[in-house]
């Protein structure tokens, strides 16, 4: 199976778009090249997540300064926020190189064994969707994260000898959007647990107008912030909503981002002023009709909705629940009073307390 090149610290240049590895192993596509067009370059370089970002440079300056490689990091958060850019970054802040490789194309061992035999010293691992690894390949790697070694099998039955292999001092950088799916063994040996929250408002405004610069868009200030409020505090949202104005201005307004060509732009895609797409106000528009208003199971608003549950629960519902538009109780989904206004109803008049809702 092909594997992702190493890449040199000392080789490229910070500003070659090489330098900033695709999200996955495979799939990288012409999205894949954008994506890392707009990726900061370094950690000094980032927006928000300004906590995570101060205790990770601790870290990475302790590391250097010693001589020694990093703890083993593991990042958690949901999608867009920021994980992979952490690790494509922190090998460059730590001058050493990086591989990339995806829980998914893990199968075996025998798959990760080249990953780990040609980690050079103080080198980075970055393994994204770290939870879908096979439960063999989780517990091949328990040695060599902590003991950088490897016990390898050869031969069969009565003939069969293992071989035990140093291998040089590196780090292992994984990214999750399932903490929950990691099994505690292997959670536990991450020195360095970090998670990802979302972003504010202005903190968007600030990536929506650094990256316009880079994609040669002339944007207005009201414009970018219009972007920003419209993109769910994800900075992968908001530059795929900036790429759509980009595009709408470029066919239908010479090339400029006003307030006015951007709030066009995003009212074409189906986005309203709250940020919500069409699945979204489809969801509470679901449970407003069909439930009532709830409470109402996930699994009968999805087989309502024709979606898989996944979906609901991964991509639609954290904005909703973070926005107060919807509550998640053990009676199932219900619409909050924001939730009625923001579809122009008026909540039944038994509408319960917010303390209710939760159940005794």
């Amino acid at each position: 199976m092909p594997r992702e090149p190493i890449l040199s610290a000392e080789d490229q240049p910070d500003d070659d778009p090489r330098r900033a590895p695709p999200l996955h192993a495979q799939g990288q596509g012409e999205e894949g090249e954008q994506d890392a067009a707009l990726r900061p370059k370094r950690m000094a370089d980032m927006v928000g997540q300004r906590a995570v970002y101060e205790r990770i440079k601790i870290a990475v300056d302790a590391a250097k300064m010693r001589g020694e490689p990093l703890g083993h990091v593991l990042f958690d958060g949901p999608p867009g926020l920021g994980k992979t850019t952490f690790a494509t970054c922190i090998p460059r802040d730590l001058g050493v190189t990086l591989q990339i490789a995806s829980g998914a194309t893990l199968g075996a061992p025998k798959d990760l064994l080249p990953y780990l035999t040609n980690a050079e010293a103080g080198s980075v691992l970055f393994i994204d969707e770290i939870h879908r690894l096979p439960k063999a390949v989780e517990e091949f790697m328990y040695p060599a994260m902590e003991d950088f070694r490897v016990d390898i099998t050869l031969g069969e039955g009565v003939s069969a000898r293992t071989i035990n292999m140093t291998l040089q001092p590196f780090t292992i950088i994984g990214a999750t959007t399932r903490t929950g799916l990691l099994s505690a063994p292997l959670r536990d040996r991450f020195q360095i647990r970090e998670h990802l929250d979302f972003y504010s408002e202005p903190e968007l405004t600030e990536i929506v107008t650094r990256n316009a610069g880079k994609l040669r868009l002339e944007i207005d200030p009201p414009a970018a912030a219009k972007v920003a409020m419209c993109s769910r505090g994800t900075p992968r949202i908001a530059n795929n909503r900036l790429r759509w104005v980009r595009d709408y201005a470029t066919s239908r307004a010479d090339g400029a981002a006003t307030l006015k060509v951007a709030e066009e732009a995003l009212a074409m895609l189906g986005i309203d002023p709250m940020g919500l797409d069409p699945q979204d106000r489809k969801y509470l528009q679901t449970i407003l009709r069909v439930f009532r208003g709830g409470p109402a199971g996930v699994e009968a608003i999805a087989h309502t909705m024709n979606t898989a549950i996944d979906t609901l629960t991964d991509e639609v519902e954290p904005f909703l629940l973070r926005s107060e538009l919807v509550v998640r109780s053990p009676r199932g989904r219900r619409l909050t009073q924001l939730g009625y206004a923001h579809l122009g109803e008026t909540p039944p008049e038994e509408f319960p307390e917010r303390s209710s809702l939760f159940g005794p």
